[in-house]
């Protein structure tokens, strides 16, 4: 049986790994630019932005890999119920989707990062702009349901259920 709503703990992690992808898109300069100057044999700037981006992507993982263990144990609320099952199979795929790229980006940035791997560079740097898009549409799909179709399915992340 799937529950009425999230828990607190979903809710919670679901706007701190929103805050934390935002962050990411915010502040990447800075490890572009390290990133650039080390593949040239140069030193790189190593700053607080540098750093913050790789525990952030490190952070992002972790709480991802929570959240869905407690998908997982927990279960998430069905779809609203009169919303065409079109729109339903969108939804699915977009969050599958999302879930897949918020792991992939964190392991192919640490494996870039940290191990030099170029294969990891070129996924983490192509997947952003996905990434971007789905947020994008998750954002207006979330908000189309809640002022056109008027489901109440934002209520849903604010309010434990």
């Amino acid at each position: 049986m799937k529950p009425a709503g999230y828990s607190l703990s979903q809710i919670w992690l679901h706007w701190v790994i929103a805050a934390l992808v935002v962050a990411q898109f915010v502040f990447h300069e800075q490890i572009v630019a390290a990133w650039e100057a080390l593949e040239k044999g140069q030193p790189a700037d190593i700053n607080l932005l540098v750093r913050s981006h790789v525990i952030g992507g490190s952070v992002i993982l972790a709480l991802t890999i929570w959240r869905l263990l407690l998908r997982y144990k927990r279960g998430a609320p069905a779809l609203p119920a009169r919303e065409h099952p079109a729109l339903k199979g969108i939804a699915h795929f977009t969050h599958f989707t999302l879930y897949a790229l918020i792991l992939i980006l964190p392991l192919t940035g640490l494996a870039a990062w940290f191990g030099g791997v170029q294969i990891a560079d070129f996924i983490h740097t192509t997947l952003k702009l996905p990434l971007l898009v789905l947020v994008a549409l998750h954002v207006l799909a979330a908000l189309y349901q809640q002022f056109v179709l008027r489901t109440g399915l934002i209520t849903r992340m604010v309010r434990p259920g």
